[in-house]
């Protein structure tokens, strides 16, 4: 019985190790696009969102250190767990300070950015597949009872909430000629951003209280 549970946990690990490598190659392709065509189109919204995926790659970074840690050291894994949660939280509000600062002097500023179809068909793409992604990264890490992996995976559902926003924004410039829609709606998921980042900070020191 004791076999077969580790077995399933390493099963789990490689898992979760794979989703996160995955995660860091999909972001850092995504990012480059996204600031590419950022700087073509004059899009703060774009900007804010190539860098969300810069962040996240970070993130699913630190997820990866965690997880090869515990497949090589097991005893070390409770210690990475809280370093880790400690990074992650960190990386939600570096994410919440800059998609916050790019959409506030977007609107100051008055900026009309270009219609980009590059940014609409990324962000729509990135609907499609990051909720999968999310998904399986909360699965994952609830059987694992890994905090790190959820943490992880609500940053990847940030990038969903995110991308929704920019999309939305992207179309009802192209559309309507709305250009502060972008702005105005990004500051909307700054709120979600510093909770989530408060929470895994406040996670990681209530474990080593306890």
């Amino acid at each position: 019985m004791t076999a077969r549970v580790g077995e399933r946990r390493a099963e789990l690990l490689r898992r979760a190790w794979w989703l996160a490598v995955f995660t860091v190659v999909w972001n850092v392709a995504e990012g480059a696009v996204a600031i590419t065509a950022a700087a073509l189109a004059g899009s703060r919204a774009l900007l804010g969102f190539g860098v969300d995926s810069f962040v996240e790659s970070a993130s699913a970074g630190v997820l990866i250190w965690r997880l090869h840690v515990e497949q090589r050291s097991p005893e070390r894994a409770e210690h990475v767990e809280q370093r880790a949660l400690r990074i992650i939280g960190v990386t939600f509000l570096v994410l919440a300070a800059v998609v916050g600062v790019e959409s506030i002097r977007s609107l100051l500023a008055g900026e009309q950015p270009d219609v980009s179809r590059t940014g609409i068909v990324l962000t729509a793409v990135s609907l499609l597949v990051m909720p999968v992604l999310a998904r399986e990264k909360r699965r994952v890490g609830r059987e694992l009872g890994a905090r790190s992996v959820e943490a992880d995976s609500r940053q990847t559902q940030a990038c969903v909430y995110l991308s929704a926003v920019v999309l939305l924004g992207l179309t009802a410039n192209a559309v309507f000629g709305w250009w502060w829609a972008d702005p105005v709606a990004a500051l909307g998921v700054v709120g979600f951003l510093v909770r989530e980042g408060r929470d895994a900070l406040v996670a990681e020191h209530v474990d080593d209280c306890c």
